[in-house]
């Protein structure tokens, strides 16, 4: 039998503020990962989840860590990751954030302004190159073209043991629904679920997850 685990899940999507009114963000719903992240806590297992801002009701017996921006998201990641078995990255995380922060709500003065962007820190790939993260690495990969290839790159140059991808071009799944359809992809295997609820399917990725932690566990 497979004792209980440490699951850590980020969820959501992050806000990079513009000014103290504004903020550039993504359709992340947060549905995913608070649908494994109940999965994972009604099965026994010890769940962190950080959380960027949703409508989402926080599942019972979970360790809620609310963050707005990567960087927080980025923080408590690194400061609870070393702690978990398990590390699901569902979070819809923004790639760019404002390069400048206006102190100061921006007046509609200008016909046009111009908004310079920088990267914001690479969670999934800091997880195993800069926290030192030795457990089971998930990734999500949310595309609107070349699903399997762009997938299997991410699992590669991510350092991940699975890449959970969906497409989230299409309105019936993805963002904002309660249905998926995804494909499990790792160094071995691909595996394509039928569409389900995410509820559901938060069941297949957890028990795919918990197979690629039990080996490591029993060592």
């Amino acid at each position: 039998m497979i004792p209980p685990m440490t699951i850590l899940i980020t969820a959501g999507p992050t806000c990079e503020a513009i000014d103290p009114v504004r903020f550039l963000t993504n359709k992340s719903s947060g549905k995913m990962g608070y649908a494994i992240a109940k999965s994972a806590a009604d099965q026994g297992h010890r769940v962190i989840l950080i959380s960027g801002p949703t409508n989402l009701n926080v599942p019972d017996l979970v360790d809620y860590i609310p963050v707005e921006s990567t960087q927080e998201m980025y923080d408590a990641v690194e400061h609870w990751i070393k702690k978990a078995d398990i590390a699901i990255f569902a979070a819809a995380v923004a790639d760019y954030q404002p390069a400048n922060i206006s102190e100061q709500k921006i007046k509609k003065d200008a016909e046009t302004i111009t908004l310079k962007l920088v990267k914001t820190p690479d969670i999934l790939g800091s997880a195993k190159q800069k926290f030192g993260y030795q457990g089971v690495l998930i990734g999500f990969a949310a595309e609107t073209e070349n699903l399997e290839m762009n997938a299997r790159e991410k699992l590669k140059r991510k350092g991940c043991d699975l890449i959970v991808a969906n497409d989230v071009s299409r309105k019936d799944i993805g963002f904002n629904t309660n249905q998926n359809e995804i494909l499990l992809i790792s160094a071995d295997y691909i595996e394509r679920p039928p569409k389900a609820s995410k509820q559901h399917l938060s069941h297949i990725i957890l028990e795919h997850a918990v197979d690629l932690a039990a080996p490591r566990d029993m060592d």
